[in-house]
């Protein structure tokens, strides 16, 4: 019985694991004795006339990593593992022959001459065409079943990481901006051993374990052969050097905890959520890296007075009755008077707003230019709105002046009328409906 190519890596459930072992090496076995003899007996058939940049679909300019990609793409696509189409297994020993080409410099230099890299003919696999290539398109650059080449070791050397820290300033402040002092806890480069991490008098050497790779190489049987993988050596974490004799100050790591004070100049027109940057002011790298940024992020506190909409100030101010009606001027307070050095600077700490006779609840006057500077420039506008506040208790005298003043203005109407109109609507609307 002849094996389906998609059921070639699924165990059956009548079979037991050791003999499906067994029958999987025998098919690999068989696969590859094919493959090989095929190509020998077939090597001149299989002659590539096409274009090798056209087959792999890259420009004749086109770089290494260019070159692999294109490829890759078309192993996935083409390999007989995962496309049992004659065609496609046809197409994919031309597209790696082509690839045998174009990744050796050598060769792809001769081809570019007009010579022959292969000295006559070429089909399914060249000599110098390795399998981990092929995994590679499969797994990633750190699979193969040959030697291959991982990223290499992790440098020591590392930017240290981004700190945040919030603050909270007052309206005033956070309007027309103020320097503020900071307590900050971050670390620091060890000065005992300058960074490095290494005792005073010693330093790194190369791991044992992995040669100074910084990865070890774990190889894995499957259906298609070894597939051999790198992982970060265990022994150095993947630096490539051990540090024998660490510095005791800082264990090894090359930093300590320090607190710090810094003065952070917050800019005019700042809003809750506004995050200022201090480049290279938080934590610092190891191995004697660079600092990351400090950021201050701005917290705006409630105003008594003052509610911040955008970069426009409101604020409700409540009158009399009698100055509304009357009309008045009032005082009002700036946000600049809340400024500790307001009063000397010359700055403006009050203005008179004048509240015209007949004023409204709900009446607004906006005043330009009076709001919180923008960080881009311009000043938003102070919005003022106007309560009429009506007498809740009144004396004798105050009481009858108001029923002298209602009389006069004819707005008196006694409860009794109120109610005897309103007892001849509902009669009315009884007569229209009985008659």
């Amino acid at each position: 019985m002849r094996w389906p190519r998609w059921a070639s890596s699924v165990p059956p459930a009548w079979t037991t694991p050791g003999r499906w072992r067994r029958c999987a090496q025998w098919r690999a076995t068989c696969r590859a004795s094919s493959t090989r003899a095929e190509s020998r007996e077939q090597r001149s058939e299989h002659q590539v006339t096409q274009d090798l940049y056209e087959l792999l679909g890259v420009a004749r300019d086109a770089d290494g990593d260019t070159i692999k990609k294109a490829y890759r793409k078309l192993a996935r696509q083409l390999h007989p593992d995962v496309n049992p189409d004659p065609e496609s297994q046809e197409r994919f020993k031309h597209v790696s022959a082509a690839y045998e080409v174009l990744s050796d410099p050598q060769k792809r230099a001769s081809y570019d001459r007009g010579g022959d890299p292969f000295g006559g003919g070429f089909g399914g696999q060249g000599a110098g065409f390795s399998f981990s290539d092929i995994m590679d398109a499969f797994f990633g650059g750190n699979a193969g079943g040959g030697g291959g080449g991982g990223r290499g070791p992790r440098s020591r050397v590392r930017r240290g990481q981004d700190a945040l820290i919030r603050i909270e300033v007052e309206l005033a402040e956070a309007a027309f901006g103020v320097a503020r002092e900071l307590k900050v806890d971050t670390a620091v480069h060890c000065s005992s051993c300058a960074g490095s991490g290494a005792a005073p008098g010693s330093e790194p050497v190369t791991c044992e374990t992995c040669h100074g790779h910084g990865e070890v190489a774990h190889v894995q049987r499957s259906f298609l052969g070894e597939i051999r993988t790198l992982r970060p050596c265990a022994a150095c974490r993947g630096f490539g050097t051990v540090i024998p004799d660490p510095c005791r100050e800082c264990a090894g790591d090359g930093r300590v905890r320090s607190r710090r004070t810094l003065t952070v100049k917050i800019p005019a027109g700042v809003d809750t959520g506004t995050r200022v940057q201090l480049t290279e002011q938080g934590e610092v790298g190891p191995g004697g890296g660079p600092a990351g940024d400090l950021y201050v992020e701005i917290h705006v506190a409630a105003h008594p007075t003052f509610e911040r909409h955008g970069n426009d100030l409101h604020c409700t101010v409540t009158v009399p009755m009698t100055a509304a009606a009357l009309g008045t001027t009032l005082t009002l307070p700036t946000l600049e008077a809340d400024l500790d050095e307001g009063a000397g600077s010359g700055l403006e700490t009050g203005f008179e707003l004048a509240i015209p006779a007949g004023t409204q609840t709900g009446h607004e006057v906006a005043l330009r230019g009076r709001g919180v500077p923008g960080l881009r420039g311009g000043r938003g506008d102070l919005i003022v709105t106007v309560a009429v506040e009506t007498p809740t208790r009144l004396d004798a005298r105050q009481e009858e002046l108001l029923r002298e003043l209602a009389a006069l203005r004819g707005e008196e109407q006694p409860m009794g009328e109120v109610r005897a109109a309103h007892r001849s609507m509902f009669g009315r609307l009884r007569d229209a409906f009985t008659h």
